[in-house]
C-alpha cells in the first residue's frame, strides 16, 4: 500500500478499462493548490503504464523488445483542475488499434463522480533501436480489450503550422526531462510552453501534436503567437522544424477560480 499517495488500481473486468485512484499531492500543487496542465498529463501517462504493467506489457517487455509506445496527439478539455488534498479516479481505455497507432481514452472525476478532465490520445508503436514506427505486435493487441470512445468535442489530431515570433531565450534539454525511452517525457513540453504563457492564463482546452522527439542536450527554440481564441505554441530546432506543436484555449470562468 503506498500511504504517501493513497493511490488503489483495478482494471473491470471484460472492458479493458482500468482504473487508478490517487489523492492530490501538495508536490503535484501549484500556488493555487491545483495541479497543473503538466501534472495533469503525468496521471494521464501513469494510468496508462500502470494497465500495461498489469497486463504483462509494461516496461519490461518494451525492453526486452526494444519497443515503446511514443505520445503522438492528444486533446484534453479540462472542466476544472484537481485541487490539493482531493482524492480523484483517472480512468483510461483503449478504443481501438490499427497499424502501429494506438488510440486511448481518458477521464479524470472527482469524489462525486464528476468528470473533471476528459481526454483523447493517439499513440505510434515504435522500433526504439531503429526509430521507426512498427506494426503494433499481436500479443500487444491481443492483451488489451477496446471499449467505445469517449464522448467528446474532438478535434483534428494534425495541428497546422502557423506564423509565430520567437520568444524567450533558447532551451537547453536537461537530463531530467528524459524519460525511460531516452526522450524528452510528453509533459515536459507542456511545462516549456506554458512558460511562455501569460501568468493569468488557465487553459480549458490543450491540444499537442509530437512532431520529433528531443532528446538530452539538444537546442529547443520556443515560438508564441495569440489568437482571438488560443495561444499556439511550437518548440522549434535550429533549422525552424518543430519538435511539438502545441495550442490552449482559454475559458475567462475557469481562470477565474
Amino acid at each position: 500500500m503506498e500511504t504517501a499517495r493513497k493511490r488503489t488500481n483495478h482494471a473491470s473486468a471484460g472492458t479493458g478499462i482500468y482504473t487508478m485512484r490517487t489523492t492530490v499531492r501538495y508536490s503535484e500543487c501549484g500556488t493555487k493548490r491545483q495541479v497543473g496542465l503538466s501534472g495533469i498529463l503525468d496521471y494521464l501517462q501513469d494510468v496508462c503504464t500502470f494497465q500495461a504493467e498489469g497486463l504483462g506489457v509494461g516496461l519490461d517487455y518494451m525492453q526486452t523488445y526494444h519497443t515503446a509506445w511514443v505520445l503522438n496527439s492528444w486533446q484534453a478539455d479540462i472542466v476544472r483542475y484537481p485541487v490539493f488534498g482531493e482524492t480523484i479516479q483517472v480512468t483510461t481505455w483503449p478504443y481501438d488499434f490499427h497499424g502501429f497507432f494506438g488510440f486511448r481514452s481518458f477521464q479524470i472525476e472527482d469524489e462525486a463522480k464528476q468528470q473533471i478532465v476528459r481526454a483523447n490520445s493517439v499513440w505510434v508503436f515504435m522500433d526504439i533501436q531503429k526509430q521507426r514506427p512498427v506494426r503494433i505486435a499481436p500479443e500487444i493487441a491481443a492483451a488489451y480489450q477496446t471499449s467505445p470512445r469517449l464522448e467528446m468535442e474532438s478535434m483534428e489530431r494534425k495541428i497546422p503550422d502557423f506564423e509565430a515570433e520567437r520568444v524567450k531565450d533558447a532551451i537547453q534539454i536537461p537530463r531530467y526531462f528524459i524519460d525511460t525511452n531516452q526522450h524528452v517525457n510528453n509533459a515536459k513540453y507542456i511545462l516549456m510552453a506554458e512558460e511562455l504563457l501569460p501568468p493569468a492564463f488557465r487553459a480549458a482546452r490543450i491540444r499537442a501534436e509530437y512532431k520529433k522527439p528531443a532528446v538530452y542536450g539538444e537546442v529547443l527554440y520556443p515560438y508564441l503567437a495569440q489568437y482571438a481564441d488560443r495561444w499556439a505554441v511550437k518548440l522549434c530546432g535550429s533549422e525552424g522544424k518543430p519538435y511539438a506543436v502545441m495550442e490552449f484555449y482559454g475559458d475567462t470562468q475557469l481562470a477565474a477560480r
